[in-house]
């Protein structure tokens, strides 16, 4: 009979692990606590190791037709009033060392879904616990408890689980951040022939992006001190700023209906991840912020090992300490990473403002994405082993 994998939480890296458990034998059972599995259509950056972990789910032709994936990215980066810093293009395999792909995030998330079965999913399903006996664990649920061989906390940045396994952890730790993401169809032409526009300015940063055929997916982020204190709706933020834009950006943001607005959160590394047969998956485990562009890529990784570890026949409890053992480290570098990035996206010191406008002036933008592509590589960020 196959063993149990219980999962928590239908996000990208939930139905990534339980797409790799099913692959390693497992039966699987995935609740979410929403009424729906289907997600919003903001955005998602898929990194060449996020390509190569999708390719290992045996989902990445099928993410890949559905969302922006050339074989050169051409772009700008502008000021707020439209600027040009610089302008440039890079043949992405060669410059990143694989395929990259912009994706709105139904598309990869209805892809993962399809894999792994709509019937593995049960919906308004609200954990609030756990127990462990005799080698199983218990999930306790607002409707009832299930029994398991192995429980996957991958609930997000407020995970239930993370919570049970850290009673003493302090709340996630604010960036100072506030973001705004949009995604929008049928505005394209407003982006000519770029594949994407950045754009910086004191204390903002902010970025078009082609995603689909026809979609676009941007996202806008401030330092919070930038806003009144009482300004939260996301139209609202967005009448304040885009008037300090050009065209193109109002152009594409004026079109857009689907916002959200959130203040950016992560947490400090843990010191481990599990207990027993209980472990954790992607932001539950890890919350990076989005300067990495690869809060998505590293829980499918995430789920790719998870899956490869309780393959080997090893038993589940030391599995899941080689599971944890080769990842936490490498997340804990990203941890580290997306804060020092998000330091320099959001200042605004003038002085400062200015030297980063200096630098990407003056290096060319092919060394600018090897540069970043080395730091993802060295982080640990790929699934081959």
């Amino acid at each position: 009979m196959a063993r149990i994998a219980l999962i928590v939480g239908a996000g990208i890296g939930g139905l990534s692990a339980g797409i790799a458990l099913q692959k390693a034998g497992w039966n699987v059972r995935i609740f979410e606590r929403a009424s729906s599995p289907r997600e919003l259509g903001f955005g998602v950056s898929l990194a060449p190791n996020a390509v190569a972990a999708l390719r290992e789910l045996g989902v990445a032709d099928v993410v890949l037709a559905r969302s922006f994936a050339p074989a050169t990215m051409s772009g700008e980066v502008r000021r707020m009033d439209g600027t040009v810093l610089k302008r440039g293009a890079f043949p992405v395999v060669a410059a990143l060392g694989g395929q990259l792909a912009i994706a709105l995030r139904p598309a990869l998330h209805g892809a993962l879904l399809e894999a792994v079965g709509l019937e593995r999913v049960a919906v308004s399903r609200e954990a609030t616990g756990f127990s462990l006996r005799d080698g199983r664990v218990t999930l306790h649920l607002t409707d009832g408890d299930v029994d398991g061989d192995l429980l996957v906390g991958a609930d997000g940045v407020y995970s239930t689980i993370r919570r049970v396994l850290h009673p003493t952890e302090q709340a996630p730790r604010p960036s100072n951040v506030v973001a705004i993401r949009g995604a929008v169809q049928g505005a394209h032409q407003h982006l000519g022939h770029h594949s994407g526009i950045l754009y910086f300015g004191r204390g903002v940063e902010s970025v078009l992006m082609r995603a689909s055929e026809t979609g676009i997916y941007w996202y806008l982020s401030m330092a919070r001190e930038l806003l009144p204190p009482d300004l939260r709706e996301p139209k609202a933020i967005l009448a304040l700023m885009a008037p300090r834009f050009d065209d193109t950006f109002r152009a594409v943001t004026s079109a857009t209906e689907d916002l959200r607005v959130d203040e950016l959160f992560d947490r400090d590394p843990l010191p481990f991840w599990g207990e027993g047969v209980v472990t954790l998956l992607g932001d539950a485990a890890h919350p990076l912020l989005p300067h990495t562009g690869q809060g998505a890529a590293q829980a499918i990784v995430d789920a790719v090992t998870l899956g490869k570890r309780l393959s080997d026949g090893s038993g589940i409890e030391r599995a899941l300490k080689a599971y944890e053992a080769e990842r936490r480290p490498k997340t804990a570098v990203l941890v580290g990473q997306g804060r020092r990035t998000a330091r320099i996206m959001r200042t605004m010191n003038p002085v400062a403002c200015y030297m980063r406008e200096l630098v990407l002036r003056m290096i060319p933008m092919t060394p600018v994405v090897k540069f970043f592509a080395t730091i993802n590589r060295r982080a640990g960020t790929d699934v081959r082993h």
